[in-house]
């Protein structure tokens, strides 16, 4: 068995130049390695090889990306035409998480798959969160360096009682905020964990899940590593996911050894 446990991390599509590429940012895979696990990163997967990859897997990070979830997922149509959609993304990594929700999965979903996860369980978006009365702005400043860009904009208070407070302690926290869409209905099962000033979802995790499940809307791996809140969050991912790993491999030796079982 590998020391390490491994976890999926689901690439974006984009051109460059004349051709398509897969691509997955730097900082996602420094996370997974922060967390003590070894990234798989996955370009796309057909329907028929999903299950394949979820027994290769001990976790799935879902990562965030300039594009957005097509709102045909939810039901709407294109609100800004000008904002860059991804579906071949949403294509294989929709039925992903359902996928690993089924299995107890460890999940670690950050801003774009904080989104993906709701609209994945049946919730919705706002697509322009700016524009809903009494919302805040959290898009980035614009033309900005990643260092003012990811610079801390407001606090989140974090929900009595729930993982997140287990985590974290009960807050608040100061996050970053690089969004436009956020959530608008949160899908069946999801509970809240955290939330911005002015009432949006800014974290959640999955209710009945029996493993690890924390979903962001914020960006914790920018400097994780000198974030405590950001390394308390991945150390905790990394164990569930060696938990899970351990589980797995106890249950396929049962098999093995009492195959009426």
């Amino acid at each position: 068995m590998p020391n390490k446990p491994v976890v999926l991390v689901p690439a974006c599509n984009r051109p460059v130049g004349e051709h398509p590429f897969h691509i997955v940012g730097k900082k996602y895979i420094d996370a997974v390695r922060l967390a003590g696990a070894l990234p798989l990163v996955v370009p796309a997967a057909r329907a028929d090889e999903i299950d394949e990859l979820m027994q290769l897997a001990d976790g799935l990070l879902l990562t965030g990306s300039p594009s957005n979830v097509h709102p045909s997922h939810f039901g709407e149509d294109v609100h800004n035409s000008a904002l860059p959609l991804d579906p071949d993304r949403d294509a294989w990594t929709l039925p992903l998480i359902r996928a690993a929700v089924a299995r107890g999965m460890p999940l670690f979903a950050i801003c774009r798959g904080f989104q993906e996860m709701n609209v994945a369980l049946g919730g919705s978006l706002h697509q322009a969160v700016q524009e809903q009365a009494g919302m805040a702005d959290h898009r980035a400043p614009p033309e900005q360096p990643p260092e003012i860009a990811y610079a801390p904009q407001h606090p989140v208070h974090i929900m009595p009682g729930g993982l997140l407070e287990q985590l974290v302690g009960h807050g608040p926290v100061m996050v970053n905020s690089l969004h436009g869409q956020g959530v608008k209905q949160l899908a069946p099962g999801l509970r809240i964990e955290a939330v911005a000033p002015d009432g949006l979802v800014e974290a959640f995790s999955v209710e009945a899940s029996p493993g690890f499940s924390i979903c962001l809307q914020w960006h914790p791996e920018w400097q994780a590593a000198q974030n405590p809140v950001s390394m308390a969050l991945l150390q905790a991912f990394g164990q569930a996911c060696r938990d899970y790993r351990d589980q797995v491999a106890a249950v396929r030796h049962d098999s093995v050894r009492d195959p009426e079982t």
